[in-house]
């Protein structure tokens, strides 16, 4: 079992920064591939940018690329996403997740373990 807990949500306005950080328990968090993803009222949950067990490939959606940085900490057993020049249609509530795979991927389906989200909110 994998236990995930984001932080570092909250309000900003356009054009600010955050940085959201998932802290992993439970397993060798080294061994797995990390994403994240976001889900805006309304709308289907969505890919935002993965990371491979090593950190050696990345992937990020179009909407963020440019603008969204992810990254990670083994020694921590934590990962990052870096979000500048946010943008209203960023507002919505991210998740980290687990993919035992260790790759990252794109598709939702490949993750195992998924945590409760933090609500981010960019003003206009």
């Amino acid at each position: 079992q994998v236990q995930l807990v984001e932080s570092g949500g909250g309000l900003v306005q356009a054009g600010g920064s955050l940085k959201l950080s998932c802290a992993t328990s439970g397993r060798t968090f080294s061994n797995y591939g990390m994403g994240w993803f976001r889900q805006a009222p309304g709308k289907e949950r969505e890919f935002a940018a993965a990371i491979s067990w090593g950190g050696g490939r990345k992937y990020y959606a179009d909407s963020v690329k440019g603008r969204f940085t992810i990254s990670r900490d083994n020694a921590l057993s934590t990962v990052f996403l870096q979000m500048n020049n946010l943008k209203p249609e960023d507002t919505a509530v991210y998740y980290c997740a687990a993919d035992l795979w260790g790759m990252g991927s794109r598709s939702s389906d490949e993750y195992a373990f998924w945590g409760q989200g933090t609500q981010v909110t960019v003003s206009s």
